[in-house]
């Protein structure tokens, strides 16, 4: 009782505002004329994607995670989509991936791109300078959260995402904006991220 009382109408709230968010998402990709919703219906990959994506999404409060999730669904309704096992996979890594995750990895896709969104000037470094260095400046919040962002990182490389295992070592400083996301990285966050 006391479950149904606390959880139940929160999950239900979600469930409902989630299935809106989609339908709405949907129809306008339909008005746009990326994709034919009946067609849609017998579609069995994407209705996978979409139930997982759907479990994921009440299971999280998120609007980071949740605005993920609502991009793998869109993402997997245009033509030429990625794989199943991709598809699943990445609907799987939203779901378990924390924000931080998502951020960082985007960071480290094209480090120049996040600063200018965020309206600050990328450090320029003389001489050498580390990803560590580049991360912090441009999350300052991170910067007494060293074991935090060294774990993500090695969440990211382990799952091949991510191209280095270490944030730390020393580089030439115009190598320290280099992009280090590998080919599933870029795939992953091209899926996640709203269609063009």
């Amino acid at each position: 009782e006391l479950f149904e009382k606390l959880i139940m109408p929160p999950l239900e709230k979600r469930r409902l505002e989630w299935m809106k968010t989609i339908a709405e998402a949907l129809s306008a990709l339909e008005e746009k004329q990326k994709c034919v919703l009946d067609d849609l219906a017998s579609n069995d990959v994407f209705i996978d994607t979409v139930m997982t994506a759907t479990q994921a999404a009440v299971r999280n409060s998120q609007a980071e995670k949740r605005e993920a999730l609502k991009n793998t669904v869109l993402n997997a309704a245009l033509p030429n989509p990625p794989d199943e096992s991709r598809q699943q996979i990445f609907v799987g890594l939203v779901d378990t991936l924390t924000v931080w995750h998502l951020r960082i990895l985007r960071f480290f896709a094209d480090p120049a791109r996040v600063f200018q969104e965020q309206g600050k000037q990328a450090p320029q470094y003389m001489i050498t300078g580390s990803l560590s260095q580049l991360l912090t400046t441009a999350y300052p919040e991170l910067k007494i959260e060293r074991e935090l962002y060294d774990q993500i990182g090695k969440d990211l490389y382990n799952r091949g995402l991510l191209g280095t295992d270490g944030f730390h070592t020393v580089m030439s400083g115009s190598g320290v904006h280099g992009k280090r996301t590998t080919v599933l990285g870029d795939q992953f966050l091209k899926f996640i991220s709203e269609p063009k």
